[in-house]
């Protein structure tokens, strides 16, 4: 077991400028640089890990040397391609490679082979959701695809100031990365966070990347301007290589209202490269891009044309990738998880928190899976709620959900529906399970005596015992006329159940009960 981080982007954490944001209209587009999935680079059979020593996974390609021919990795196009059709996109039958030439250290070629005008894939529709705190209904938004190629990174140029030199790793040079091009449909930050949370969840269940952030396996660059409404778009800068979710809504929303300001006061917005400063919240400037640069762009003339198979399952050579057969290995998406998990009537919050946790969501459907009966919004309270309370407290994660746990979790769930036990003491077997109780939930149940007091008998006993033992409070229950008051005062009474059953009364019940004998007197 290990942590289970779930990630959102949480709008209350932005201070936005309200008045001057309705005078002004965000245009958002993104560009998302995805590591593709293979234990070898794209050109090369280099390894791709994240660990290793500097300048320990080069291959003579990789470091340019003279002589040396790119390979394509079959893999890289496969994992492209479901990729492509997972995001709706109109797959090209034939995709061109090229070389993009610009200067970096750490580019030893002084190209980038990529795909420039023929990519892989274009023309896609994004549907996500813009979710929303407390139980309110999420926004469905989209966004379109311009298009999805494929590229190679470059290495890692690390920069000791001390010493007043650079030094160049080139582990990363020739990684395999997808770029997914979209259009400026987005008007803010938190449309942006949102979009890129649900593009990680597509690409995590289809297995094509990682999605790590903190190791560049999905970095985020932000196209952002600002106009009035009916008036043509500003001038755009480009926020790069932003390394979280919450950093994607918080850098594009500072510019958003940097932009506004900038133009309020009478100047100009400068089109410029712009990188996100997480110490200080705001962007701060690169490079400006007023003279663009000439990349001379060339068709790559040691790869052929990329030809893809539209119709058949079966292609006509093995080194021909068939859109059809990988089609049908396409997994169910989140949208599709969204509407069978709404079907339960489950919150929003539930189906939120079941989407983005894979190991929660598998618990919950085996749960409902063995016995159907039981309560769908009680299991997702107890998964969602109760259970990631431990989880997260304890700084423990489920690795993966087994049969065995799914079948504890779900007696606990008959035991709450049968009365037998409350939720206090369903926490406590929960923290049982955990511990390492092998015991079944009810053997537990017997052994510690944790049964709920339901009878009727019993309970109003103890509510006469609870009004004798707190004259004091009854005496100010008779003096009190405000209703707020009275009802706090009863809520004293009911705490005082609580701590003399040990938790064990049915509240709800014993509340009743409480009242009528609390009238008689």
């Amino acid at each position: 077991m290990k942590r289970i981080a779930i990630k959102y982007f949480n709008n209350k954490t932005i201070n936005r400028n309200i008045s001057s944001q309705s005078k002004w209209k965000g245009v958002v587009g993104l560009e998302i640089h995805a590591q593709i999935n293979t234990s070898s680079k794209l050109f090369s059979g280099a390894s791709t890990s994240f660990v290793g020593h500097v300048n320990n996974h080069v291959s003579l390609f990789d470091a340019s040397i003279p002589g040396t021919l790119p390979v394509l990795n079959k893999r890289c196009v496969e994992y492209g391609i479901l990729t492509s059709l997972a995001l709706n996109c109109r797959i090209n039958p034939v995709s061109l490679f090229d070389r993009k030439h610009y200067f970096y250290a750490d580019l030893p070629a002084g190209y980038q082979i990529t795909q420039q005008r023929k990519p892989l894939a274009r023309n896609g529709i994004f549907h996500f959701e813009v979710f929303k705190s407390g139980n309110n209904p999420p926004l469905e938004r989209c966004s379109r695809i311009h298009q999805i190629q494929l590229e190679q990174d470059s290495g890692k140029s690390i920069h000791d100031e001390q010493r007043q030199r650079s030094l160049v790793d080139l582990n990363r040079a020739g990684i395999p990365l997808m770029e997914i091009v979209f259009e400026p449909d987005l008007s803010n930050g938190e449309e942006a966070a949102a979009l890129v949370q649900e593009l990680m969840l597509v690409l995590t269940l289809l297995g094509t990347c990682n999605c790590k952030m903190e190791e560049g396996s999905l970095r985020v660059d932000a196209n952002v301007s600002v106009h009035k409404p009916d008036t043509p778009l500003g001038t755009r800068s480009e926020i790069k290589n932003i390394g979280s979710i919450r950093a994607v809504a918080k850098a594009i929303d500072f510019e958003i209202d940097r932009q506004i300001s900038v133009l309020e006061s009478g100047k100009t917005v400068a089109n410029e490269t712009r990188s996100w400063n997480a110490e200080t919240n705001s962007t701060v400037p690169m490079r400006d891009k007023e003279m663009k640069q000439d990349y001379r762009f060339m068709p790559e003339p040691n790869l052929p044309p990329l030809h893809i198979e539209l119709t058949k399952e079966e292609s006509s050579s093995n080194s021909i990738v068939s859109a059809p057969r990988l089609k049908k290995t396409l997994p169910e998406l989140p949208a599709e998880m969204r509407i069978r998990l709404r079907s339960y009537k489950l919150t929003a919050q539930d189906v939120f928190t079941l989407v983005n946790v894979s190991s929660l969501r598998l618990l919950f459907e085996r749960m409902m899976t063995r016995k159907p009966s039981r309560s769908a919004t009680k299991v997702a309270h107890l998964i969602t709620v109760e259970l990631l309370a431990f989880i997260n407290r304890e700084e423990i994660t489920l690795d993966q959900c087994d049969d065995k746990l799914a079948d504890r979790l779900g007696e606990i769930i008959d035991l709450l529906q049968e009365r037998k036990i409350n939720l206090v003491y369903a926490r406590n077997l929960i923290q049982e399970i955990i511990d390492g109780n092998e015991s079944n939930p009810i053997q537990i149940v017997e052994n510690n005596n944790w049964y709920q007091i339901v009878d009727e008998t019993e309970l109003k006993k103890i509510c006469v015992d609870c009004i004798e033992n707190n004259s004091d409070i009854i005496i100010k229950l008779r003096k009190k006329k405000n209703e707020k008051t009275k009802d706090r005062l009863v809520q004293n009474l009911m705490d005082n159940i609580f701590k003399l059953t040990e938790g064990k009364a049915d509240l709800k019940k014993t509340k009743v009960i409480l009242k009528e004998v609390l009238s008689q007197l």
